[in-house]
């Protein structure tokens, strides 16, 4: 056994073999839901974004979706903006702070969401088998 640091194991052959199908199977499944979004007019941040609010447990500010999407506020607040111009998304005022937004998509962005996740839904159940795998493996 070869050690990389003191009482570190070494990775193994087969822990490389294991990463790399696991991050060919995320990488052909992120390349799905990139075409996925564009084939319907979307950027991937934009139905990253779309998911991002409608997932979320309770009400959503640019800046919760920010971290979601890992990006800096100013770019959350132009993805905001660029989903509100094309109908998909609004911002909403909280009544008891008239400076706080809250987003909500609208019908039209919820119907194609459902459609995106609907599609996203039957191609994790495909290749389900393949991601899980390998997190079965590492370490053993």
């Amino acid at each position: 056994m070869r050690y990389i640091a003191k009482g570190v194991r070494a990775v193994s052959d087969r822990e490389y073999r294991v990463l790399a199908a696991f991050r060919y199977t995320l990488r052909h499944f992120l390349r799905f839901s990139e075409q996925a979004a564009e084939s319907v007019g979307l950027t991937p941040h934009q139905h990253q974004a779309l998911l991002a609010v409608r997932g979320a447990e309770g009400p959503v500010t640019v800046g919760a979706l920010a971290e979601q999407l890992q990006v800096r506020h100013h770019s959350a607040v132009g993805l905001v903006d660029r989903l509100v111009r094309g109908g998909l998304l609004e911002r909403r005022a909280v009544p008891a702070d008239r400076r706080a937004v809250r987003l909500a998509l609208t019908a039209r962005g919820g119907r194609l969401l459902e459609r995106l996740t609907a599609a996203h839904r039957q191609e994790l159940s495909r290749i389900r088998a393949d991601l899980i795998r390998p997190l079965e493996h590492l370490g053993h």
